[in-house]
C-alpha cells in the first residue's frame, strides 16, 4: 500500500456508523476457545513473572484464570524460555487448567519456533521480528524496498510453517511505538505505518496458504489506536480479509488513568462492532485487567449480533457490503474537530471541551460541597481556591443555594427556576426543545437546550432560533447511544449548525427489582450500570468515543449514584484520554512482564509521586528495553530498564542518560526535565 492509500479508502470499516452491528471475522481455533466468528468476546491478560520461574508463573496464571482469563499470555525472550513453556503448561494440567498459552515473542525468531511447537498461539510484532529500529531514517529505491520485503518473506516463512504444522494461532502485534526504522522511513509514525506493517505479514500468510492469525494495532495514545484498527479492517476487507481482532491499549498505566484510557481505546471500537478478544494493559497485577476486560466485553452480549450474509459464516469470506455511511466529510482515520461557533470565549470554537456536574440532589446550604467538583472553600479567608480539575458548570436544576458561588463556575437551572432569579449573574437556563422555541425570555449570552437525535427529524426542530448563545445538550435513550449520539453529530454537519454540543450520558445502578420506574420507562435517558464501578468504563467508551472523531464542546456525566468527586476525575480523566483537555502527568508505564528489570508498580508510583503536578508532560516508565524506547511513542521524557539496578533516560527518543544506578535515577531525571525548564516547585503549583 502507497503511504497515500488512505484517499481511496471510503471510511467504510465498520457494519454502521448508527447502529450496533457486530463486524464478522474469520473464527480462528487456539486450543480448545475459538476465537471470532461468532464466539464471544474473549478475555486474556499477560504473566510478569520470570517465565523460568515455572511455580510462580504457574500460580500467576492459575489466578488469572480464575479471574477470567481465557487466554494466558507468557514471555519467550529467547530459547531457553520458549522450552520452559512446555514445564509450564504440564503443571498447569496437572492442576487440571488446560487453559490457551500464548508465547510473546520480540526480537527472536528461533523462540518462536521452538514456542510454536509447544503452545496454541504465538504473538509476534512486525516492528521487530525480522527488521530493526535503530531510529535511523533510510531512502529505499522501489527495487531495494522489494528486496526488504524479500529477506523479511524468508525469515517469517519457517515460523509460518511450523505453526501450519502444529495448527498453532499466531498474532501479528504491531505496536505504534516499535515500527521498523523501514515501516518509518516511508509510512511516517502513523496509523497507515502500523497497518501496512502488519499488512506486510498477513500477505506473506496467505501466500503460504496459513490463515489462523489473529490482528492487532496498539497504542498508548487511543486516538492514534482506534485510528490504526479503522483503517487496518478498512485495508483488510479491501483485499479480501477479515481475521479477528486483539484490542487493547499498550502502557495505559494504572488505576483510573489506566482504566479510563483502555476504554477510551477499547470500548469506542466494541462500540463499532469491532474486537474478537481484549486484553486491558495495566500496570499492576494482571488478575485485576482480567475484570475490567470483562465488564466492558459484558455490554455488548446483549447487543444483535447483524450479519451481511449467511455465507460469511459458512465460508469465511469477508464482509464487503455496508450501510448507513454518512455523507459529510467525517474521516474515521484522521482527528478532525467539528467546527463551531465560540461563544463569549467560553464555549465552543477553539476552547476546550466543558465539564458539567450535577449538583441539583445535594444539599446547597454548605460552600463546602464545592469541593467535591474542584473548589476548596476556606471559610477563614472565605475564598475559594481553584484546582486543574474544577468543573466549569453546575447544574442545579430547581435547587437555589444559600451561598455564594465563586466566580469561575457557572450555575445551570431548569428554565422555569431560572426565570424567577432576581440576579441572574454566572446563572444560565437549561430548555427543552419547545420550551426553547415558545420562551418568552432567553439568557442574553447562554442558552442551553436539551436535544436529541430525533429531535433534529422533526419540524420543531427546524422553527429553533438560532444565534451566538445558543448551546446543544445532547442526550440519547438509545441502548447504541454513542452511535445514536453520532448520527445526530452527522445530521448537525449536513444543515451546516455550527452551534456547540454537550454530549450528555446517564447512569443508574441496575436494581433486582424490574418492576422499577425506569426499567419500564422505555424513553428513559438512563444508561444502566451493572456496578459502581462500571460507571468509569461506561463514561469513557459513551463520552470518549465521540470526543475521539472530533465531536463534543463538553461532556456531562450525570450518575447521581456515584460519588461527585469520582465523576468529577472520570470526566477530567476521558477529556485527558482523549487529548482534548490536559489537566495533569500523563503516565505511559507498561504493564509489566517476565522481562521487566523492576518492580513497574512501585517505580511508576515513586515517580509520580514526585511529577504529578507537571501539567501537560508525557513521563513514560518501560520495564525493559522492548517496550523503551520504541513503545514509548511520543512520551516527552522516559525512564526505561536497561539491566539489573540500571535505568537508561529519554528525552523524547533521544538518550540523554545511560544506565544510571536505579536509587539515583529518578534525581537525575528530574534534574533534565528541570534543565528543560518545565520543572516547577510542588508548592508553587499548590498556590
Amino acid at each position: 500500500m502507497k503511504a497515500d492509500a488512505i484517499r481511496v479508502l471510503k471510511g467504510t470499516y465498520c457494519n454502521s456508523l448508527i447502529e450496533y452491528s457486530r463486524f464478522l471475522t474469520r473464527e480462528v481455533i487456539i486450543g480448545d476457545v475459538p476465537l471470532g466468528g461468532i464466539n464471544p468476546i474473549r478475555i486474556q491478560s499477560m504473566t510478569t513473572t520470570d517465565t523460568m520461574d515455572t511455580m510462580g508463573t504457574v500460580e500467576q496464571s492459575i489466578r488469572m484464570i480464575e479471574a477470567g482469563c481465557e487466554y494466558v499470555r507468557i514471555t519467550a525472550p529467547s530459547i531457553k524460555e520458549a522450552k520452559n513453556l512446555a514445564e509450564i503448561k504440564k503443571e498447569l494440567a496437572k492442576r487440571g487448567y488446560n487453559t490457551p498459552l500464548i508465547a510473546d515473542i520480540h526480537f527472536t525468531p528461533n523462540a518462536a519456533e521452538v514456542a510454536a511447537r509447544i503452545v496454541e498461539k504465538v504473538r509476534v510484532n512486525p516492528g521487530n521480528y525480522a527488521d530493526k529500529k535503530r531510529f535511523e531514517n533510510f531512502e529505499y529505491t522501489t527495487s531495494e524496498y522489494q528486496a526488504e520485503l524479500e529477506r523479511i518473506y524468508q525469515k517469517f516463512t519457517p515460523l509460518v510453517k511450523v505453526c501450519k504444522e502444529y495448527g498453532t494461532a499466531m498474532r501479528i502485534g504491531t505496536n505504534h511505538g516499535s515500527l521498523s526504522d523501514r515501516i518509518m522511513s516511508h509510512y511516517g509514525d502513523t496509523p497507515q505505518g502500523m497497518v501496512e506493517s502488519a499488512m506486510e505479514f498477513m500477505r506473506i500468510c496467505e501466500d503460504l496458504n496459513y490463515y489462523n492469525l489473529v490482528i492487532s494495532m496498539k497504542a498508548s495514545n487511543p486516538q492514534v489506536m482506534v485510528q490504526a484498527y479503522r483503517l487496518l479492517v478498512e485495508t483488510m476487507v479491501k483485499e479480501g480479509m477479515n481475521y479477528p481482532l486483539h484490542l487493547g491499549v499498550t502502557e495505559a498505566g494504572d488505576g483510573e488513568d489506566g482504566r479510563i484510557k483502555s476504554a477510551v481505546g477499547i470500548g469506542t471500537l466494541l462500540e463499532d462492532g469491532l474486537g474478537d478478544t481484549i486484553r486491558v494493559s495495566l500496570t499492576e497485577d494482571p488478575e485485576f485487567e482480567a475484570p475490567v476486560a470483562i465488564a466492558l466485553a459484558n455490554r455488548y452480549e446483549s447487543r444483535k449480533l447483524q450479519v451481511a450474509s449467511s455465507k460469511l459464516q459458512e465460508t469465511n469470506q469477508t464482509l464487503t457490503t455496508y450501510n448507513s455511511q454518512p455523507t459529510t466529510n467525517f474521516s474515521p482515520f484522521s482527528y478532525n474537530k467539528r467546527k463551531t461557533s465560540e461563544l463569549n470565549t467560553f464555549i465552543g470554537g477553539h476552547q476546550v471541551p466543558r465539564v458539567i456536574i450535577n449538583l441539583s440532589h445535594k444539599n446547597l446550604k454548605d460552600p463546602a460541597i464545592l469541593g467535591d467538583v474542584g473548589y476548596l472553600y476556606s471559610p477563614i479567608l472565605d475564598k475559594y481556591n481553584m484546582g486543574e480539575q474544577s468543573t466549569d458548570f453546575v447544574y442545579l436544576g430547581d435547587q437555589l443555594p444559600s451561598f455564594n458561588f465563586p466566580g469561575n463556575v457557572k450555575q445551570l437551572y431548569n428554565f422555569s427556576t431560572w426565570k424567577t432569579i432576581a440576579n441572574k449573574a454566572n446563572t444560565h437556563p437549561i430548555y427543552s426543545l419547545s420550551e426553547y422555541i415558545q420562551a418568552d425570555s432567553r439568557d442574553a449570552s447562554l442558552n442551553l437546550v436539551r436535544i436529541s437525535n430525533l429531535d433534529i427529524q422533526t419540524a420543531l426542530f427546524n422553527q429553533i432560533p438560532v444565534d451566538n448563545t445558543l448551546v446543544f445538550v445532547l442526550e440519547t435513550a438509545e441502548t447504541h447511544g454513542l452511535a445514536d449520539q453520532r448520527q445526530a453529530f452527522f445530521q448537525l454537519m449536513k444543515l451546516g449548525l455550527e452551534v456547540p454540543v454537550i454530549i450528555k450520558r446517564s447512569y443508574k445502578i441496575k436494581r433486582e427489582d424490574k418492576k422499577s420506574a425506569d426499567s419500564m420507562n422505555l424513553t428513559s435517558h438512563i444508561s444502566h450500570l451493572n456496578t459502581p464501578e462500571d460507571f468509569q468504563l461506561y463514561a469513557a467508551t459513551d463520552l470518549g468515543g465521540l470526543l475521539l472523531d472530533g465531536f463534543g464542546d463538553g461532556i456531562w456525566a450525570d450518575a447521581p449514584e456515584i460519588s461527585t468527586k469520582i465523576i468529577l476525575t472520570t470526566s477530567f480523566g476521558i477529556l485527558q484520554a482523549t487529548r482534548s483537555r490536559i489537566s495533569k502527568t500523563e503516565y505511559i508505564s507498561c504493564p509489566s512482564c517476565g522481562r521487566t528489570l523492576f518492580d513497574l508498580q512501585i517505580t511508576t508510583q515513586m515517580i509520580r509521586s514526585r511529577t504529578d503536578h507537571l501539567k501537560g508532560l508525557k513521563i513514560a516508565i518501560m520495564g525493559c528495553i522492548v517496550n523503551g524506547p520504541g513503545e514509548m511513542a511520543d512520551a516527552d521524557y522516559g525512564y526505561v530498564g536497561t539491566g539489573p539496578g540500571k535505568v537508561t533516560l529519554y528525552r523524547g527518543k533521544e538518550v540523554v542518560k545511560k544506565n544510571v544506578n536505579s536509587e539515583n535515577a529518578l534525581d537525575e531525571l528530574i534534574g533534565i526535565i528541570r534543565e528543560d525548564g518545565n520543572w516547577l516547585e510542588p508548592d508553587l503549583v499548590l498556590s
